[in-house]
């Protein structure tokens, strides 16, 4: 697309993504990061990766991390985050995604959740780096299978079970969250969202802020561009994808799914369109 660049701006920052198609529910990704910085975004799946090269900082449930060379990241299903380099020659890092239904479906375990976002763990991220690196060239089902479950194993003692996360005690604004999930691609108005929290659109904005370390919109952003990496998965143009998720169009779908995965949709369409 005209002054939309299929790529980072800078040559030495790459990304690619890769879906399985006998494993639905699964998405990897591998990427060298120098220059760029993502803005906030979500995945609903479970974030599962380890840096392989230099150190990443990013921000995740309001606060900053550093994620250095042979550190595991975990990240919980729809939460906000950045990423940018923290070393000189950025980072290098795998990850996958897995959506909690998947997870449950593999173990048999519902409700699981991590509290640490970085772990310092040499030997399970060599094994995590190794794992992913084979999903990604192993054709085979079986071979697939198997070392998903191996991978599923590896994280295994990172993680817990319960019906929340500690400090998610029942809150007004997630009913805000949900209106955004369910209206995502229709005009929302400040007002709108206020009115569902019962507060003024003043103190609803600084609250939800200071709740979520993100601006509503932000929030919107990000739900509207998780849902167009699904609609793009499966086979939608791009021009649909932006009606689809309340985009003014398709030069703006371009513009803000770049700044947040890095690739553009069309790129990233061919990567793992079915």
């Amino acid at each position: 697309m005209q002054g939309v660049p299929e790529q980072f701006i800078d040559e030495r920052d790459s990304a690619r993504f890769r879906h399985l198609p006998q494993l639905p529910g699964v998405e990897l990704y591998h990427a060298h990061i120098s220059r760029y910085a993502f803005e906030p975004h979500t995945h609903e799946a479970f974030g599962i990766g380890a840096i392989e090269y230099g150190a990443e900082r990013f921000r995740y449930r309001g606060a900053c991390h550093v994620a250095a060379a042979n550190s595991l990241v975990m990240m919980n299903p729809d939460e906000l985050h950045t990423g940018e380099a923290e070393t000189a020659d950025g980072w290098r890092y795998r990850m996958i995604y897995l959506e909690p239904e998947m997870l449950q479906q593999l173990t048999g375990e519902a409700n699981w959740w991590f509290s640490d976002v970085v772990r310092h763990d040499p030997r399970r991220a060599r094994q995590l780096l190794n794992l992913i690196n084979g999903l990604w060239h192993t054709p085979d089902l079986l071979a697939q299978q198997s070392m998903l479950l191996n991978l599923v194993e590896t994280i295994r003692p990172c993680a817990r079970q319960g019906k929340t996360l500690p400090s998610e005690a029942p809150h007004r604004f997630d009913r805000v969250r949900e209106y955004l999930h369910d209206n995502y691609m229709q005009p929302i108005s400040l007002q709108a969202l206020a009115d569902v929290a019962s507060l003024s659109p003043w103190h609803f904005q600084r609250q939800f802020k200071h709740h979520y370390h993100v601006t509503p919109h932000q929030m919107l952003m990000a739900i509207r561009l998780w849902r167009a990496k699904q609609f793009l998965s499966h086979g939608m143009a791009a021009a649909e994808v932006a009606a689809a998720t309340g985009l003014t169009d398709q030069s703006h779908l371009t513009r803000a799914f770049t700044r947040r995965y890095g690739i553009t949709p069309v790129r990233y369409q061919k990567q793992v369109a079915r």
